[in-house]
């Protein structure tokens, strides 16, 4: 069975990726990723998208086209994880190319995205494989 990229669109083939997603997003549990998967799918043009090799969910992206006057048209890459038992055999290349690819051919101008400051090999990998540069921090108050 080849590798393929496929958009995770029906209840069943989102919950596929959950226990993949589930390593990255932690605090998560399969309804409330299935609820805010749907409500962001509806109301935030949110896209997911899984890797698939051999049969077999191996790394997860979900991204949103969005449009800021500070970035203009771009895409924002909400979820990037591959499977921690899959870890660097490509797949994350691979997957946020995939993101690249799509987002030039909808017209839009960059991808962005947030990383946690603990995940320093994710930095990493942003930086020196995927060419990406720290242009911000991101702050974030809880309002409960």
């Amino acid at each position: 069975m080849p590798t393929l990229i496929k958009e995770l669109q029906s209840e069943s083939e989102v919950m596929k990726a959950f226990p993949v997603m589930k390593q990255l997003r932690t605090h998560l549990n399969e309804d409330t990723f299935l609820e805010l998967v749907l409500e962001a799918q509806a109301k935030n043009h949110y896209k997911i998208f899984a890797l698939i090799d051999e049969g077999e969910i191996v790394a997860v992206t979900g991204f949103k086209p969005m449009i800021t006057l500070y970035y203009g048209r771009f895409v924002w890459v909400c979820d990037l994880v591959t499977d921690r038992n899959k870890r660097s055999q490509g797949y994350g290349e691979k997957l946020l190319t995939f993101v690249h690819e799509w987002a030039k051919e909808h017209n839009y101008e960059s991808v962005a995205l947030s990383s946690g400051l603990q995940r320093t090999d994710a930095h990493g990998f942003y930086e020196n494989k995927m060419d990406y540069e720290k242009v911000s921090y991101v702050f974030k108050t809880n309002l409960k």
